[in-house]
Order: structure tokens, then sequence, then C-alpha cells
């Protein structure tokens, strides 16, 4: 039986049971890859809980795949204060944020009329500086937290290692699944920079069969900067025994600035990741629902798990 690990992306999100049934949804609307019926297990590597304080309940947001464009304008949560960081972590991060054109320290200041609000939701305008600056800033926030591991008490009586816990959540999914094969992994914006580290640099990680990141930003420089082994020419993870499929749409926020990985993670100098084009619809292009149903994801994930669709 073929195993599929699904881990999400950045900013809030809704509680674990809910977006793992969202994902399958998603992948299966009409007449999509309905992995149930082709007795594929599934499990959702969740980890908004280690930096949000509680699970985002608007899920009519979600169902019209807007969910990221509603979580951002939900609620305004703490900026990161680079003026308070040790000089080696706050250079990185001024790159990050240089590179993606936002401050992360005033990420959260501007306030959205309602109309504008509404306007983005329905799609009837472009990515508004506002949000984009806020996904760009929270981007930049989750970032550090993961990468310097940082302590955080994302509400009261709960304090985690944000690093150690994300990968320890992800690490766990695997080994629930190891024993079923093809063991694949389908991740999404921040989770496929959890993924891709705890393939690359977790010993008690798991080999998979298959790897898929969608809307990623790991074709940044500085986002590759954070991993002190990378190098473009050995930095495909040996524990992807089989096909890395990097799935893009060209005008998603998160990925646009450097959307292909081909020339980036080559395996002993080779080329060895599958960039794939999936244009979405509508002006906000990194949602996960859009990406889930998009024909060409479906095939390429279909062929990853052997199962026969359409």
């Amino acid at each position: 039986m073929a195993h599929l690990v699904l881990i999400h992306g950045l900013d809030n999100k809704p509680e674990a049971d809910y977006l793992h049934q969202l994902w399958k949804r998603k992948l299966a609307h009409d007449d999509g890859l309905d992995v149930d019926t082709h007795g594929v297990a599934t499990a959702m590597a969740y980890w908004a809980d280690v930096l949000y304080e509680s699970p985002d309940t608007n899920l009519a947001a979600y169902e019209s795949a807007a969910g990221e464009v509603e979580t951002a304008d939900a609620a305004i949560v703490a900026p990161l204060n680079l003026h308070s960081l040790p000089d080696a972590e706050a250079q990185k991060l001024r790159r990050l944020a240089a590179r993606l054109e936002v401050n992360p320290e005033e990420a959260e200041t501007d306030v959205p009329t309602p109309e504008e609000v509404a306007a983005v939701k329905q799609e009837r305008v472009p990515v508004p500086a506002w949000l984009r600056k806020r996904i760009m800033g929270r981007f930049v926030r989750d970032a550090h937290h993961y990468f310097f591991n940082l302590d955080f008490s994302p509400r009261p009586g709960v304090t985690y290692k944000v690093r150690d816990e994300m990968r320890r959540r992800f690490v766990d999914a695997l080994k629930a699944g190891e024993n079923n094969r093809p063991l694949v992994v389908v991740s999404h914006s921040m989770g496929t920079v959890i993924a891709y580290d705890c393939l690359m640099h977790e010993p008690d990680c798991p080999a998979v069969d298959g790897l898929m990141t969608i809307g990623s930003p790991l074709g940044l420089d500085e986002v590759q900067d954070f991993f002190p082994s990378w190098s473009r020419d050995n930095s495909f993870p040996g524990k992807v025994l089989g096909r890395w499929v990097n799935v893009f749409d060209p005008l998603d926020v998160v990925v646009g600035l450097d959307p292909r990985f081909d020339n980036d993670f080559r395996r002993n100098g080779q080329f060895a990741v599958e960039d794939v084009r999936e244009d979405n619809w509508g002006t906000w292009r990194h949602s996960i629902s859009k990406y889930l149903q998009g024909r060409v994801l479906r095939e390429h994930l279909a062929r990853m798990l052997r199962a026969e669709w359409p």
C-alpha cells in the first residue's frame, strides 16, 4: 500500500484533521485523484500550533481556496524585531527580507479597509502591497524561528524548541508509514523547507520514494544560505530514492523570484529535480487548494504513487 505524507505551509491553519481532509478533498475534486479510492494511506505532518496560539476557525475560506488570504487578514501577529537578534542571525534575516522586499518589523502595520479586504478575497484585484508584505513578513518570522531553533511559547503553559519539534513531527509521520511503499511526501510553502531539511540533515529521517515540493521558496539563495551543507552540485537529498518533482506557478508570490530548482539541487553535479509548471487561476496563486486541483500536479503525483489516474 502506498503511503502519502503531507506537510502544510506558512502562517496559521485550521485544526489538523480538517486540514488533512481538505487536502484530500481538493486533490480528488472534480474527478481528480482520490487517494482513498486508490488505497493510499495518508498522514498530515501538522505544525501550525507550534507557532500560532489557536487554529483558524474560518473554514469557509479554505473551502473557497482563499484560506491564506483570510488568515493573513484575520489577526495581527507579533512582528520579528531584527534589532533584538544577534548580529549573525539579523544579517541572514535582513538578506532574506531584502530579497523578498519586506521589512518584517513593519509587515503587520498596514491596516486595509474592509472594502480592500473584500476585493482581495473575491480576487477582483491583484495581490495588494499590504497582503504581500504580511505574507512575506510571516515567512521571514517563521523561517527565523525554525532555522534558529527558537524557544517559543505560542500560548500559556506550552513552549517548543521550534525546529526540533517540527522535525520530530515530520519524521514521526514518515516512520509511521515507512513499511508501506511507495512512501511519498507532498509539501507546500514553508513545509517544503522542513521536509527538505529533514531529508537532507536529520539522521533519524526515513528514506522516501518521492518528494513533491509545491509553491516552495527553496530556490532563493537567501533560503539556501540557512543550510550550512548546501552546495549547488550536491544538494539533492540522498534519502529521496526516486523523483523530486517541484511544482510552481510563476505568479505565486512565494516562488516568483526563483521558481525552478534543477540548477540549485543537483545530484553529483547532474540535474535531478523535475520542475513542473502548474498555472493556477485568480490573483492569489499560492493557495494549496488551487495547486491540488491542477491536472499536471495530479498526473505527476499519481505516477509517484503508482496509482492509475485518470
